[in-house]
């Protein structure tokens, strides 16, 4: 069943940003996804959790095709992604036009060791999208005001702390104005005096309406910034709705088992 994040909050119809649909993945004879289906429109923040090996990040690199599903739908924007039989995207340029409304921010940076944080932030928007470097500058350098980083924009990833660095790849993510944003894991890879300062920056992302989905295994700042928690177990949605149904009152035995394992 595909249910639609923030149901009946909305005034009105809000375009459709992200819809899944029966999504299937496998590795070999290893079922990762069995079947899961989420939709999400503009302004919805999506939190999912689980254990580790319930599909979480693998969903989540399938909706840009960094995996390849086996099976399923995929609609972004509206426009439904062609699939071959085996799941393999029939038109790369498709896939490519997709990508650039989908902002992803991996658990580890992925920053580009060689550039500057200034030339991460402009490589894609001048070189993919061809905007005017000038205005490719300009706007990288209002994203690293931002969050923080503008006089560390000559400065290369390696001189950057892990949450300066998760901070500049959230600043390039958003230099391709995307859509929706994706978010695998942002501060699993952070010493935890550096994940209030990344968990800072995505919270002022939510409060501004961006639409959001984020695999976390932070709970506690699920609660606060989710309008709809999606609860994966062994590749299947255990369980889902607003997150203070999922956390005050959660109806699975096996999400309140895992909750509870959380403290």
């Amino acid at each position: 069943m595909t249910v639609t994040a923030r149901e009946g909050k909305a005034s009105g119809p809000r375009p459709e940003r992200i819809r899944i649909e029966n999504l299937h993945k496998s590795f070999g004879e290893i079922e990762v996804l069995k079947g899961v289906s989420l939709t999400a429109c503009e302004g919805d923040v999506v939190a999912v959790i689980g254990g580790s090996g319930s599909g979480k990040s693998t969903m989540l690199r399938c909706i840009n095709f960094l995996e390849t599903p086996t099976s399923g739908k995929i609609i972004i924007g509206g426009e439904e992604i062609r699939m071959r039989p085996d799941g393999s995207p029939a038109d790369r340029r498709q896939i490519e036009h997709a990508r650039q409304h989908l902002g992803m921010v991996f658990q580890s940076f992925n920053l580009w060791s060689h550039m500057t944080i200034l030339q991460n932030l402009i490589e894609v928007p001048v070189h993919v999208l061809k905007v005017p470097k000038d205005q490719a500058v300009a706007i990288a350098e209002r994203l690293l005001d931002r969050v923080g980083l503008l006089a560390k924009k000559d400065a290369y990833p390696a001189y950057l702390s892990g949450g300066q660095q998760q901070r500049a790849a959230i600043a390039r993510a958003l230099a391709i104005e995307p859509r929706a944003m994706l978010f695998d894991e942002p501060t699993s890879a952070l010493d935890p005096e550096l994940v209030g300062e990344v968990l800072s920056v995505i919270r002022d992302l939510a409060a501004e309406g961006r639409t959001m989905i984020l695999v976390t295994h932070e709970m506690k700042f699920a609660r606060e910034v989710s309008n709809h928690v999606m609860y994966l177990y062994n590749g299947l949605v255990e369980e889902q709705g607003p997150p203070e149904q999922v956390f005050g009152a959660p109806r699975s035995e096996r999400l309140q088992k895992f909750l509870k394992s959380l403290g």
